[in-house]
């Protein structure tokens, strides 16, 4: 199954349509590191992280770990680790999975810059929790939360997200 994401904020999935927050700086064809820019392109849903001390784990077929207050990711273009996930802390640059916000109450793993990791390409592209104001993220793609639950109850291995370029759709 196809979940397909638009520039005018919509994620669709089937018949069903739903608002989505991208990133501050729209969609593009080429991410870089740091351009708060979400990717276009095709991205299999790797799996599912979550807060355990927040909510039990999500309805769904793919892989699914719970977090710990130790989780990062890697955004050091330079690191070895880059685009991986790492422990906190982690002597190079890198991103706390274990917020005092709620958006990575649930984080969806996207296979963006994974397969191998390009150093620069950009790092921690996720699907996740929107902000109650959809304010833009990142560079990541965000959902409501009871929304991202009935995105996540329908996907399995072998899905893909796929963000569209401006005109496509």
């Amino acid at each position: 199954m196809d979940i397909d994401v638009f520039p005018d904020h919509r994620l669709v999935l089937a018949t069903r349509t739903f608002r989505c927050a991208l990133g501050k700086q729209g969609v593009v064809a080429e991410k870089r590191e740091g351009d708060e820019a979400t990717p276009v392109g095709r991205f299999p849903l790797r799996r599912v992280l979550f807060r355990p001390d927040r909510m039990t784990a999500p309805e769904t077929r793919l892989p699914v770990a719970a977090l710990t207050p130790d989780d990062g990711w890697c955004d050091a273009p330079d690191d070895p680790a880059y685009n991986r996930p790492v422990p906190h802390p982690y002597p190079a640059s890198h991103e706390r999975l274990w917020r005092d916000d709620a958006v990575y109450d649930i984080i969806v793993i996207l296979g963006h810059n994974d397969d191998p990791p390009v150093p620069g390409r950009g790092s921690a592209v996720f699907l996740h929790v929107a902000r109650a104001d959809y304010s833009g993220t990142e560079g990541c793609v965000a959902l409501a939360l009871d929304d991202l639950k009935t995105v996540l109850a329908a996907c399995g291995p072998g899905d893909h997200l796929t963000v569209h370029a401006d005109g496509d759709g």
